[in-house]
C-alpha cells in the first residue's frame, strides 16, 4: 500500500518505522520545517524527518497546508492512504481526502476523551487511571473522526507524562500496524464518537507549573508527575524559584500545606489534605536537577521550613 506519512515530534517514529517494517510503501513523508536549535540557532531536523533521510524516504516541509502546493505533492505521490501521527497542522479537507481511503490519525487517548493537544499529559494531571491509543478517520474537526481501533494500558500511580508517553508512543506503532492491515483485509468498521462523552485536553503553558500545596496532596502529585519532563511543577524556597521533577505521596505523616515534616533523604511536604508529598528529585533555578538526597547535602533544610 503507498503511503503518506504526516509527523513531527518523537513520537510519531515507532509510527513510521512501523509501517517501513510492515513492509508498506511509504512514498513520502512530511513534517513541520526546521527550527533553529542551541546557542548557535544552527538549523535542526524534525526526529520524522532524521529517521526518514536515514531511510532514503522523501521529505516535504511546506510551510502551508492551504496554498494548493501541498496538495499539488500529494497528488503527485498519488497514495493509497495518509497517516497523520502529532504532525502539528490543521489540515483542509481536500488535503485528507485526496488519498484513496482518505486519511487516519493515530491519537494518544481512549476517544472522545481528551480530544486535543495535549491528551497524555492531561491524563496524567487528571488522575486517570487509564489511558490508551486510537486510531480514527481524519475530518476536519479536532480529533472527533470515526473511530476505528482502540488499546489501552493502565497509568501507574506514580507515572510521568514522559513515561506514559514512550509507552503511548509504542502502542500506537501496534494500533497502526492493526489498523492498516485490517483496512487492506476489509474488516474496519468505523464507529461514530459520541459528542456527549467528549472531553477537550488543551495545550500546556508555563502557567500550570506553579504548585498550590493548599491542595489534596493526590493532586498536587498529580501536577508533579502531569508537567514532567516539561513545563515541570514549580514552587519558591527561601525565595527561590524551584522545580519539583518527581514526587510519590507520603500518608503516614502529616503537616500543613507548604510545611516541611521531614527533610531526610527525601523532602517531605503538607498539603491542604493534611497528607503529604515526598519530593524525590528538584532543581534550584540555574542549578541542575538532581535527588532530594543530593539536594539536602548541599542545603540545610529543617523541619517547618516552608515551600510556597
Amino acid at each position: 500500500m503507498k503511503i503518506v506519512f504526516m509527523g513531527t515530534p518523537e513520537f510519531s517514529v515507532p509510527c513510521l518505522e512501523r509501517l517501513v517494517l510492515d513492509g508498506e510503501e511509504v512514498v513520502g513523508v512530511f513534517t513541520q520545517p526546521d527550527k533553529p536549535k542551541g546557542r548557535g540557532y544552527a538549523l535542526s531536523f524534525s526526529p520524522v524527518k532524521e529517521f526518514a533521510v536515514k531511510h532514503n524516504i522523501p521529505v516535504f516541509q511546506p510551510k502551508s497546508m492551504r496554498d494548493g502546493e501541498a496538495l499539488k505533492i500529494i497528488k503527485s505521490l498519488a497514495p493509497d492512504l495518509s497517516i497523520v501521527v502529532a504532525y502539528g497542522k490543521i489540515l483542509p479537507a481536500e488535503i485528507l481526502t485526496a488519498p484513496k481511503y482518505n486519511s487516519i490519525n493515530i491519537h494518544a487517548s481512549l476517544l472522545p476523551a481528551y480530544r486535543g493537544a495535549a491528551p497524555i499529559q492531561r491524563a496524567v494531571l487528571n488522575g486517570e487511571k487509564k489511558s490508551g491509543v486510537t486510531s480514527m478517520i481524519m475530518d476536519e474537526g479536532i480529533d472527533t473522526g470515526d473511530m476505528l481501533l482502540k488499546s489501552e494500558i493502565e497509568i501507574g500511580e506514580n507515572m510521568t507524562s514522559g513515561e506514559l508517553h514512550d509507552k503511548l508512543s509504542l502502542l500506537g506503532a501496534e494500533v497502526l500496524s492493526q489498523t492498516v492491515s485490517k483496512l487492506k483485509a476489509g474488516e474496519l468498521n468505523p464507529i461514530k464518537q459520541d459528542d456527549a462523552l467528549s472531553s477537550y485536553a488543551p495545550m500546556l503553558t508555563k502557567e500550570l507549573c506553579p504548585i498550590d500545596f493548599t491542595r489534596p496532596a493526590r493532586e498536587v502529585h498529580n501536577k508533579i508527575r502531569g508537567l514532567s519532563p516539561w513545563p515541570v511543577a514549580t514552587a519558591v524556597f527561601n525565595g527561590k524559584k524551584v522545580k519539583i521533577h518527581s514526587s510519590v505521596i507520603n500518608d503516614k505523616l502529616c503537616a500543613d500545606a507548604g510545611v516541611v515534616a521531614k527533610a531526610d533523604n527525601v523532602i517531605t511536604v503538607g498539603c491542604g489534605d493534611n497528607k503529604c508529598i515526598d519530593i524525590l528529585e528538584l532543581q534550584l533555578e540555574g542549578k541542575k536537577r538532581m535527588s532530594a538526597a543530593d539536594f539536602l547535602l548541599g542545603h540545610k533544610i529543617e523541619k517547618g521550613a516552608y515551600f510556597e
